[in-house]
Formats: C-alpha cells, structure tokens, sequence
C-alpha cells in the first residue's frame, strides 16, 4: 500500500456521513429488542429442522435467496451468528452449495460493511481504533493481500473486526475483495461439511461441535495456506532488493508475466 491508499475517507455532508452509523446501530438494537438472537441457535434448528427442509425442497430458489439475505445482513450489520449461518446453509444445502452461498453472501456482507467504513466513518473509526487495529496495520502496510488473506484463513481476530480494519488503513478495494472471497473459502467450507452432516447429529440427540475448525488435523492444513499467503512478506523481507528488483521488472514489463522477443 502506499501513503495514499491510507489517506482519510472522502469528507461529506454530516448526515450522510453518520447514515451507515446509523442504520448499523439500528440493526443491531432491532436484532435484539426483537429476540432474533434466539433464532440463532442450534436448539432452534434442530426443533424446526423437518420445516426447513421440506421448505428448502418446495421453495429451492426462494430458500436461496432468503438465506443469502439473511447472511448478507447477519455480515453486514456485525451481528452474531456467522459460523451458525455457515453451518445451517450446509444442512440446508448441502456442503458444496452451502459453501458456495456461503462464500457469496459473506463476501457480499463484508464489502458493504467495507464500503461503509471506508468512505463514510472510517476517519472516526481509525482515530478511535485500539491497540488490535494497530497491531494490525504493519501487516498491511508490509502486504495488504497476504496479510488479509492470512487473517481470513486463521481466525486471530475476529471476522466483523477483520472486516472493518482494511477500510480504516485504506486497503484497496480490490485487494479486499480477492483477500475476502479466498480467504474465507476454507474454513467456510469446513463449516458447511459439518452443516451437512447435521442431520445425523440430530437425530442422535447431540450438538454440533463449531471448534471443529481448531482441531489439529484440520488447523494445521489452513495454517499452512496461511502460511504460503505470507510468502511474498517473508520473501521480501529476506530478500529485499531482489523483491525491488522483481516489482520493478514487473512494472516495465519485463518479468514473467511481461512481453517477449
């Protein structure tokens, strides 16, 4: 990144400003005055399982598109329930079109909420941000898509944090967009696979286990991903004039990718 990708958000008219803000804050008092939170659990589903189902085979392409929404907002709006919303989609879905809708909606959700701290709060945010932003931004700064991709596929931080914080350091959008999509399709996936074996657990009377993801067997694989995300970083901090070398032939053209003859 450079020093103008960092710059503040654009200043505007302050009401429109404070809209997102807005509309944020009310999305969230609107979740929980109005109790949805307890939808929000694996007690609910299990109880309303035969429902959804039998709804989800009627109504396939409205199913669709009501989980999509429901998961763009649970993103956008930071509310809790986003592992939950994973594993439901692979119930209803099965796990490779669970993913897949999955993987949408939360890129969906993130680049709205992206958008909005970007060019409408992010200057407020990033003067009130705490030590976790700052921990953060030296990563940014270093390699904004291998850090984000390294963020996305190891949850250290989390994910309505890792949402806000390439908007408040300037992350270009398109490194947000790529970083957000590929990163998330890992442990999306691992989510969705438990979802579609859902329906046997409940039939045995138990609870599906969300810390699946840290179990040794299946972390170890996402840190190595993560691991080979951060490659460019290492690579230029032990080798930085090659890594000048290689951005400036890639800028003339004359690398790899670059013409021949």
């Amino acid at each position: 990144m450079t020093e103008n990708d960092c710059r503040p958000a654009p200043k505007g008219r302050p009401w429109r400003r404070a809209l997102p803000l807005a509309l944020l804050a009310v999305g969230l008092i609107t979740f929980f005055a109005f109790g949805l939170d307890d939808y929000v659990s694996f007690d609910k589903l299990g109880k309303h399982r035969e429902a959804l189902v039998e709804f989800v085979a009627a109504r396939g392409v409205l199913a669709v598109i009501l989980y999509l929404v429901c998961y763009v907002a649970v993103i956008a709006f930071s509310l809790p329930g986003g592992a939950f919303m994973t594993i439901t989609g692979g119930f209803l879905f099965g796990a490779l079109a669970g993913t897949v809708y999955a993987v949408l909606a939360a890129t969906i959700g993130a680049l709205a909420l992206y958008l909005a701290a970007r060019f409408a709060f992010g200057d407020l945010l990033r003067a009130k941000a705490g030590p976790a932003v700052r921990k953060m931004e030296a990563g940014f700064r270093e390699n904004a898509l291998s850090y984000l991709l390294a963020l996305r596929l190891i949850p250290v931080f989390p994910f309505w944090l890792v949402n806000l914080v390439p908007a408040l350091l300037g992350v270009p959008f398109r490194v947000y967009l790529i970083g957000t999509f590929v990163g998330i399709i890992p442990g999306t996936f691992i989510y969705a696979s438990v979802g579609d074996g859902l329906g046997t657990v409940f039939a045995a009377g138990k609870r599906p286990d969300i810390d699946l993801i840290f179990m040794p067997e299946i972390l170890l694989p996402v840190i190595g991903l993560a691991l080979l995300a951060l490659a460019p970083v290492a690579y230029k901090k032990v080798f930085p004039k090659k890594f000048a070398r290689l951005k400036s032939d890639a800028a003339d053209g004359d690398g790899p990718g670059g013409p021949s003859g």
